[in-house]
């Protein structure tokens, strides 16, 4: 993938005086650049010599250091690759970068939570009810309440008691499908990388917050094909056309190998599907939505519907014909669809995974 500098954060580079800055420069350019290592650092040493980095920031101190901390290495030939440490340390950054982009967009991301049995206080409250835990009794608003109610006296009251919600620790199945045909990176626009970061970022959460919930990620184009999450960093859109009911029903089949009974898919797209494979036979058309292959995505989108599988589609298009194939595809699947940019498509995806894993689906 050809990555041009005003795609990336300008003001950024021009503050990246240390070692960490220049490491965390260096993990977006793998993520952009598909896993290579040396195309990352060669468009280092290119943004060097224009001037877009400081001439005295020693490049070679950099790859010393991502070697001896074990991020990269060489093989036998001397080619440079991401260890697994450095694939969790890119799923690390991508999972920073979110959360950061999710602080500045303000005010009411914390959605209000469902209670239920686990043991993970939250940090919203309600009054106390009878039969309620006073091991999660929050001390400072109760006294609150009572001093609100009564200065003088300060006394505590049932009604002035307040208590912690809990999060529902109930596990969570997760697909998320990404579109790689080759519209995503097409019309002057990279749509790909912010899924991908969006899938690696995902990925570690639930990796490190939530480790009885579940993730696959699966590609699709022509095919689908389940990508291990050691290389996901590796993913990159092909010249293929989109085959979004292959896309559904591999993530339908991999939900139905796991033990939850809350399942979900995440489909991200920016095209119409316009292909499908029957008897090992790759139909296309990608003149128009044909109605062949509507049909057949329409018909997997009704299978996940009933084995209990919530659909949101995270659409990265405005194309009205566009718009009313998904606004069908989301009835008929009882889903969500989210109309969306590659700018704030981690919003997106992060506020509906983080309210859909506090409440049960059905």
């Amino acid at each position: 993938m050809q990555v041009r500098y005003g795609e990336l954060p300008l003001d950024a580079l021009r503050a990246l005086f240390d070692l960490e800055g220049l490491r965390a420069l260096f993990l977006d350019l793998v993520t952009r650049l598909d896993g290579d290592v040396e195309e990352a650092l060669a468009v280092m040493r290119r943004l060097q010599d224009q001037g877009l980095l400081p001439g005295e920031l020693d490049l070679d101190a950099l790859l010393a250091a991502l070697e001896k901390d074990g991020l990269v290495s060489r093989d036998p030939e001397g080619h440079l690759s991401l260890t697994p440490p450095g694939e969790r340390q890119v799923r690390r950054a991508a999972l920073e970068e979110v959360f950061s982009s999710l602080a500045r967009s303000g005010a009411g991301f914390h959605a209000l939570p469902r209670e239920g049995t686990g043991t993970e206080l939250l940090e919203e409250t309600r009054p106390w009810e009878f039969g309620d835990d006073l091991s999660r009794l929050d001390g400072i608003r109760t006294v609150t309440n009572a001093a609100r109610r009564d200065p003088e006296k300060l006394a505590i009251l049932p009604e002035d008691l307040e208590v912690h919600e809990t999060e529902h620790q109930t596990a969570c199945a997760t697909a998320i499908a990404i579109d790689v045909s080759h519209s995503m990176v097409l019309y002057g626009e990279d749509r790909f990388t912010p899924a991908k970061k969006v899938a690696l970022a995902l990925t570690e959460l639930i990796l490190s917050k939530y480790p009885k919930d579940s993730i696959d990620v699966v590609l699709f184009g022509d095919d689908a094909e389940r990508v291990p999450i050691e290389s996901l960093s590796k993913a990159r859109v092909g010249p293929f056309h989109t085959n979004t009911r292959a896309g559904l029903a591999l993530c339908r089949g991999l939900l139905l190998a796991r033990r939850s009974r809350n399942r979900q898919i995440f489909l991200v797209t920016d095209g119409k599907p316009s292909c499908i494979r029957e008897n090992g036979t790759l139909y296309k058309n990608p003149f128009g939505l044909d109605l062949k292959i509507v049909n057949r995505t329409l018909d997997e989108a009704e299978r996940c519907r009933r084995e209990g599988i919530q659909l949101t589609t995270f659409m990265l298009a405005t194309d009205p014909g566009l718009v009313d194939f998904v606004d069908t595809l989301t009835r008929v699947a009882r889903g969500r669809a989210y109309y969306a940019s590659s700018g704030d498509l981690a919003s997106f995806v992060f506020r509906d995974y983080l309210r859909n894993r506090r409440k049960l689906f059905r």
